[in-house]
């Protein structure tokens, strides 16, 4: 089957799934690219749907050829203008996927006894929120719970998190539920701010802890900093007054890891100040 004409009701209704109301309407959301495909196929991700271009480079003719031996998987040929239609890229990839929305709980999920956590807090831009995961993703978090803000499904999420928000576990939820879940499971929490002395890398991070990521602009609400176990900050020297909210999720994450690399825990571990 092939389609060329951007007026089709199917490419429309797949169109429209650039759109958090849609994707959120549907459970269906778009993924583009033979790397992002991969990654969505490794985790056995559900798909319902995709279209191929005419002229596809070497990785992108391996994937469609992985996608035509998924049974009941709907796989179309489009032209160059409906590939446009469906992309969020300035220069569109030659494959785009319909997949169906994964729904993993928070509540269900049990953390390791030493956890490494990333929470993003109210992050308003999909390239943040996606460089923040692959960020978690390269360090070796053992998961990223998303409170609020941009569409962790958004095409810009998917494409910055290079597909990894497929194979990291990563939830969704309600700042209020992500906090009594904090609380719940006794995991220290470690806010990020430039109002405070202690640096990041004054403080033991060897022992289970979420390192708490509000927006660029406004920071962490008073209500993450006061049910905070600590406050710290990434020593600035220059003129700039911030970090990107990636960099300093990478920043934060590697000196945890670094930490961990050598045996014993500190007096000071932050597990010994939950409830204090």
């Amino acid at each position: 089957m092939r389609i060329s004409s951007t007026a089709n009701p199917w490419i429309k209704a797949a169109a429209l799934l650039k759109e958090r109301k849609e994707r959120e309407r549907t459970g269906l959301f778009l993924i583009e690219g033979s790397r992002e495909i991969e990654r969505a196929l490794a985790v056995g991700l559900e798909l319902v749907e995709a279209y191929c271009g005419v002229n596809l480079n070497p990785h992108e003719a391996r994937i469609a050829a992985a996608l035509e031996r998924i049974e009941r998987l709907r796989i179309i040929e489009v032209s160059e203008p409906v590939l446009k239609k469906l992309s969020s890229r300035e220069n569109p990839a030659g494959v785009v996927v319909v997949a169906r929305r994964p729904n993993p709980s928070l509540t269900h999920y049990q953390p390791s006894k030493n956890a490494l956590l990333l929470v993003s807090v109210g992050l308003e831009k999909p390239g943040n929120l996606g460089a923040l995961l692959r960020s978690a993703d390269a360090a070796g978090a053992d998961a990223v719970l998303v409170a609020g803000g941009v569409d962790l499904y958004s095409p810009q999420v998917v494409r910055n998190s290079t597909g990894v928000v497929f194979s990291l576990p990563t939830f969704v939820a309600r700042e209020e539920v992500v906090l009594d879940w904090l609380v719940q499971h006794r995991i220290p929490m470690l806010a990020t701010t430039p109002h405070t002395h202690l640096s990041y890398w004054d403080v033991d991070l060897r022992g289970p802890v979420a390192i708490v990521m509000g927006t660029e602009h406004q920071g962490l609400s008073q209500v993450w900093l006061e049910r905070a176990t600590q406050r710290v900050k990434i020593p600035m020297q220059g003129q700039a007054d911030s970090l990107n909210v990636s960099v300093t999720a990478a920043l934060m994450l590697y000196e945890a890891k670094r930490q961990r690399r050598f045996a014993g825990r500190g007096s000071d571990d932050l597990s010994n100040l939950v409830g204090s």
